[in-house]
């Protein structure tokens, strides 16, 4: 059995000695970071390959920033998603575990695209139709894939205190649901739904207005897996203590476990 985590860490520097946590008490073989907030030279390599991890990250001065870090062998594929080549930013690494049945992890972080009225809304519009795209070819040619990370979606009524507040914002806007329904509907799952149907089962408080004492949360951090890599998992959970450690991220980890 493997157990991937994904997590928004919001500063890979800041959110360390939580990373250390994490690694003590949820025993993950394989990490999936996103907004790590820093470049691949002020990656804190020394520190997690003392854990025992292999590093793939591709970083970005002050925002964005992805990694994945693996205790198992793996290897990556690609750092970019293909459609724009004008797009330089670090959302985007898909890499391949290889153990006896291999499988690939996509770590991603998916633009926020607020404000709806600025160029930031059609970027993520964008960023979305390629993921699909990218999706559909994994989908179409029978690939293992588990598609992990910040999707910046509120997927439904669910996933949010009071989902009537979110319509006009990037998180649950129609455009933006659209093209997520789109991209569930070539045949993924959302593991976390499979394992826990409770509703308000939130990754993410907002720093401000108590969000974290009230429990109003958010659901924008998903798995969503190909039909063959849906066969193989046995488990998906929320770590919400994480949001009650001191200078926390405003995102929890989530894991999923795969035979």
């Amino acid at each position: 059995m493997v157990k991937i985590v994904s997590w928004n860490v919001n500063s890979i520097r800041v959110r360390l000695p939580h990373l250390i946590e994490l690694d003590k008490t949820v025993k993950p073989d394989i990490v999936m970071l996103q907004e790590t907030k820093s470049t691949d030279e002020n990656f804190p390599e020394e520190e997690i390959s003392s854990l025992g991890y292999q590093i793939i990250k591709k970083g970005q001065k002050s925002y964005n920033g992805v990694a994945i870090l693996s205790k198992a062998p793996i290897k990556k594929i690609t750092d970019t998603l293909p459609g724009n080549k004008e797009d330089i930013q670090a959302r985007f690494i898909d890499a391949q575990v290889q153990i006896e049945n291999p499988f690939n992890i996509v770590s991603l972080y998916l633009p926020n695209g607020n404000p709806t009225d600025t160029d930031k809304f059609p970027y993520k519009l964008d960023w979305m139709g390629r993921l699909k795209k990218y999706a559909q070819n994994k989908i179409e040619n029978h690939e293992t894939v588990i598609f992990g990370g910040d999707y910046n979606i509120i997927p439904g009524s669910d996933d949010a205190v009071d989902i009537n507040k979110w319509k006009n914002d990037a998180l649950h806007h129609p455009d933006s649901i659209k093209i997520y329904r789109e991209i569930i509907n070539l045949g993924l799952s959302d593991v976390l739904r499979i394992y826990n149907s409770k509703p308000y089962e939130f990754t993410y408080w907002d720093y401000s207005r108590g969000s974290w004492e009230k429990d109003n949360g958010l659901r924008i951090d998903h798995f969503l897996a190909t039909p063959s890599a849906v066969d193989r998992i046995t488990d998906c959970q929320i770590e919400k203590q994480f949001r009650g450690f001191e200078r926390p991220s405003d995102h929890v980890p989530i894991w999923f476990e795969i035979k």
